[in-house]
């Protein structure tokens, strides 16, 4: 009787500790493989929302709204809008989950923490702790 008690209490240590290791790996801000930043060849991503370094949502001017980034899989990339564009390279850091965007025939490179990437939503942190939500086109 002892032993069918122990075995029982074992059972559900195991299985509360199953579920602990489940949950804690299955977060909701996953962040995936470079190849979703790009795609196969190239894939466009366009802001979707944006927030300060304290939380606020900011509000997308109309020229915001109709920029957007492609990222070609060959490591380059193209930012415009309107009658603007910018190019340059980018890179992504798996393990230290960081995305740097270097732009042509300038001296200046922005590194954002990148806190999810799935294949149709990026999130990004700036150095200044303001948050930028991407949406893939």
């Amino acid at each position: 009787m002892k032993m069918k008690i122990e075995m029982r209490l074992w059972q559900a240590l195991c299985a509360m500790l199953l579920a602990v290791v489940l949950v804690s790996c299955g977060g909701k801000d996953e962040v995936g493989s470079q190849s979703l930043i790009s795609g196969a060849d190239n894939k466009t991503w366009k802001t979707d929302r944006q927030e300060d370094a304290t939380g606020d949502k900011q509000k997308l001017s109309d020229a915001e709204k109709q920029q957007n980034i492609q990222f070609y899989a060959d490591g380059r990339f193209a930012m415009g809008g309107g009658s603007s564009l910018q190019t340059g390279t980018w890179s992504f850091d798996e393990a230290a989950k960081r995305l740097s965007l270097q732009f042509e025939n300038e001296n200046v490179t922005q590194n954002f923490d990148v806190q999810k990437l799935t294949d149709d939503e990026m999130r990004l942190k700036a150095a200044d702790g303001s948050l930028m939500t991407l949406e893939s086109e």
